[in-house]
């Protein structure tokens, strides 16, 4: 093997020699074959991102029912495409293997936690809510009508959107809490 053959093997000789001015010599047959995972999507998405109030738009691309890329928006006028740390992860809320996906509870002072169905889990919710509320119902105080109880707050969190927060303040709202705050705001 001659001396310029075995020079045109090695990319890095190449480049040095200047006989790759564009400095391709480095792409193998292997990068050139990749594709985005964008490129292969059946649909795109558009979404908000759901960590904070800022609400940057978000592309959201599936392939096969499935998400596989999480992007920032160009056309959004909040982010232009852009997404912090948190956005650009943000595919993991809906991907991750030990995303939990069942009602699981835990009974006061037990150790473990049981598998429960959703409705059942929501009768006692429902139960536990009415009893709070009858149990510390204020109807006066100091003599003025006040119709609330401070036996049932809220924090919502950041990773719930506007319209979710919105919703939860509407229900605490009606059911007499006044503790109802935001983790965004704290």
């Amino acid at each position: 093997m001659g001396a310029r053959e075995w020079a045109g093997r090695w990319p890095v000789l190449r480049q040095l020699a200047g006989q790759d001015p564009r400095r391709d010599a480095a792409r193998s047959a292997r990068t050139d074959a990749l594709v985005p995972r964008t490129a292969t999507a059946d649909s795109v998405a558009r979404s908000v991102c759901p960590y904070c109030a800022v609400g940057c738009g978000q592309l959201v691309y599936v392939k096969d029912g499935k998400v596989t890329q999480i992007e920032g928006d160009p056309d959004s006028p909040i982010s232009r495409g852009r997404l912090c740390p948190k956005g650009s992860a943000s595919k993991q809320l809906v991907t991750r293997p030990g995303r939990v996906t069942e009602v699981l509870y835990r009974r006061p002072h037990g150790t473990g936690w049981e598998r429960l169905d959703l409705e059942r889990a929501m009768d006692m919710i429902a139960d536990r809510v009415v009893e709070t509320r009858r149990r510390t119902w204020e109807q006066t105080c100091e003599g003025e009508q006040v119709r609330r109880t401070l036996g049932i707050a809220s924090l919502g969190g950041a990773t719930l959107d506007n319209e979710e927060n919105y919703l939860m303040k509407k229900l605490y709202t009606a059911m007499g809490a006044v503790q109802i705050e935001n983790q965004a705001r704290i």
